[in-house]
């Protein structure tokens, strides 16, 4: 180093020698904002990843397609939200309705089937199981069960749709293989895999000892071996559309799209938050260095010490001039803006309204809460004809007597309005329990409160509603219809009583007597 160096000569001398290593830095740094976005990313890289994703919707990779579903169904609540929207959306409100073929046939005869029919179905609780099963042809794609027939009900034993598949129907029904490799990978301990054998039923153990003898091969080239087709009377299957994969399984590209601008907007907050103070190095006159840079480093780690706990600052010593260009976005209305749009995304992939779960303003629903319940119709139209599966014990003798289930459209939302327009039916003669189904009550409950009501508490004679044609039976009809014929009709007021006219109206009487 000659006198006759220059500044930036000096300090570029210097630069080369200082040791950076004993240079203090800011403890507080923000990550890079562009590589590595997404929180769900980071805890699942695989599932979570939109290439694998739309690989697995492309290749038809069922399987992966119900990893990816299960797992955004448990981390992100706008694909929870609209899984539970959709399996919850219809009430499964239900009634069995008799069909008479026969005159000769006792009422009594008719009433003892139907009380069974109604328990029967009233002990498995179709409701619930029908929202439990929604729910997960939602989520997987499918759901398989085999039916364990009970004296007063029926049991459902699910199945694992990874060792399910179904490739034909026999006489509208599905025909269901089951791989008994299930029992091999799920259970390898020995006395647990035989607990779980005894716990399915008969048919699975006859078909586990075949698939160990080797006499479940291969169907075809490709396929793989344990295939075993169970009785088609003791299976059941549902789906949506007749496809197995899951329904928004399409939507998760655009959940993974904004959990990453999410995070992106989540670093530029941040980034509005840092603060860089930056002391320059003075020099005299004559450009020479006031501060050698052992000074300097000393000063800039007096500044970082100083400072070492504040939030969001760093500092920055410099013998140079220093532009700051500052890369935030200054409007937070495009910002806020271009989150929407990406969330708004997810909705239009899903098909629903955004406004059934973030309603902010008075726009009418609907048309699209219509076309909800036209994509979740078909899965109806599948628990109704089930229903009628669980009947044909009760049907013996079609001939004379059929018991018919069906279920009702009524959903979250239009139940009270159908429940008005039955009403509105029953005054025309339709039936009476209609109404009541379609505010959530049981046809059991409605005839056991009924009795209960009117037969052994004799309300009906307590609490006496006006007189209406809605109100009154035929005969009560009649009776009235009778004693209006036999009055004498008479122009002008009706007459007082004696013992409310006048003394001189009283003596006119006589007088005209």
């Amino acid at each position: 180093m000659s006198i006759n160096d220059s500044a930036e000569d000096i300090y570029a001398q210097s630069f080369n020698a200082v040791d950076f290593s004993k240079i203090k830095v800011g403890i507080k740094t923000l990550d890079d904002a562009i590589v590595n976005l997404g929180e769900l990313k980071k805890i699942n890289p695989r599932l979570a990843d939109k290439k694998e994703v739309l690989r697995a919707i492309n290749n038809g990779d069922y399987e992966t397609m119900r990893d990816i579903s299960n797992f955004f169904y448990k981390t992100s609540g706008i694909y929870n939200r609209l899984c539970r929207y959709m399996a919850y959306l219809y009430r499964y409100d239900w009634l069995i309705t008799p069909y008479i073929n026969s005159d000769n046939l006792k009422p009594e005869k008719v009433l003892d089937g139907f009380n069974k029919a109604l328990m029967y179905l009233d002990n498995f609780e179709a409701k619930r199981f029908f929202g439990e099963v929604a729910l997960k042809v939602i989520k997987n794609g499918c759901y398989y069960g085999y039916l364990i027939p009970q004296k007063d009900r029926m049991v459902i034993q699910e199945l694992p749709p990874k060792y399910c598949r179904s490739r034909f129907s026999v006489n509208g029904r599905p025909a269901v293989e089951f791989n008994m490799k299930f029992f091999d990978e799920a259970f390898r301990d020995t006395t647990q895999k035989i607990k779980m054998l005894n716990l399915f039923p008969t048919e699975f153990k006859k078909a586990y000892i075949l698939y160990k003898e080797g006499k479940l091969k291969a169907d075809f080239a490709g396929d793989t071996s344990g295939w075993y087709l169970l009785s088609i009377d003791n299976v059941i299957k549902f789906n949506l559309n007749g496809d197995d994969f899951p329904a928004f399984i399409s939507v998760i590209p655009a959940i993974i799209d904004l959990d990453a601008a999410q995070e992106l907007d989540r670093k530029k907050m941040q980034q509005k938050l840092l603060k860089i103070i930056i002391q320059k190095m003075p020099v005299d006159k004559n450009g020479d260095l006031v501060f050698d840079v052992e000074e300097a480093q000393q000063l800039h780690n007096n500044a970082v010490k100083m400072l070492g706990k504040a939030i969001g600052i760093d500092v920055l010593t410099t013998f140079a001039d220093v532009e700051v260009a500052d890369m935030a976005d200054k409007s937070s209305t495009t910002t806020v803006d271009e989150l929407e749009k990406v969330e708004r995304t997810v909705y239009n992939e899903a098909g629903v309204s955004q406004m059934q779960f973030n309603t902010d303003g008075n726009i009418a629903l609907e048309k699209s809460i219509l076309n909800d319940e036209a994509s979740m119709y078909n899965l109806l139209i599948q628990f109704e004809g089930f229903l009628n599966t669980l009947l044909k014990p009760f049907n013996k003798n079609p001939k004379k007597v059929y018991y018919k289930a069906q279920i009702l459209t009524t959903t979250i939302y239009n139940y009270k309005e159908m429940a008005k327009l039955y009403k509105e039916q029953t005054q025309l003669g339709y039936s009476k329990m209609l109404p009541q189904i379609a505010l959530g009550q049981s046809q059991s409950s409605i005839l056991a409160n009924a009795y209960f009501e009117n037969d052994v508490l004799d309300l009906v004679n307590l609490f006496i509603p006006p007189l209406m044609s809605s109100t009154m039976n035929v005969e009560a009809l009649s009776q009235a219809k009778t004693a209006e014929d036999g009055e004498e009709k008479k122009a002008g007021r009706k007459e007082k009583a004696d013992d409310e006219k006048s003394e001189k109206t009283m003596k006119n009487i006589e007088s005209q007597g």
